[in-house]
């Protein structure tokens, strides 16, 4: 990945500090908080966006919400022969239990976070994994608090 570096200042950080809590801000508050006119603060956002800086803006979901209470980081190590990446890949990303995936170094190859409708839910996730998605070995960290 090859990426040049964008220098931020002390309002920017603090900017991107505000968006990572309330991405639906508005200038006008944004700006006050930040001691700019809205337009100074919009101009500022439009400027980390256009940098990739800021790659986009989201949704945070309450996984409690929708039942799934249980959070897990679930290490995976997958069969190092064939196209075993790609499978395991494609098929946890269409999981909605998955919340993020990443591809690592070290004795696993992948790290998931998972939110699960309870201990139940979390079985049958790591069941799809290895029959399904074909994770030769998983090992299961249940979150307990999440502070930020």
């Amino acid at each position: 990945m090859n990426a040049e570096n964008v220098a931020l200042d002390r309002i920017d950080r603090e900017i991107l500090g505000i968006l990572r809590t309330d991405a639906r801000i508005g200038w006008s508050e944004l700006g006050a908080r930040v001691r700019l006119s809205p337009n100074a603060a919009a101009d500022r956002v439009r400027r980390l966006v256009r940098t990739g800086v800021i790659r986009r803006f989201t949704v945070e979901v309450d996984q409690a919400r929708l039942g799934r209470t249980l959070e897990a980081v679930i290490d995976v190590r997958i069969d190092p022969h064939g196209d075993g990446s790609a499978r395991f890949r494609d098929g946890a990303l269409q999981c909605e239990e998955v919340t993020w995936l990443a591809h690592v170094t070290g004795r696993t190859d992948f790290q998931v976070h998972a939110s699960c409708n309870g201990t139940a839910g979390l079985n049958a996730l790591l069941t799809r994994f290895r029959d399904e998605f074909g994770a030769l070995e998983t090992l299961t960290t249940v979150v307990l608090e999440r502070p930020l």
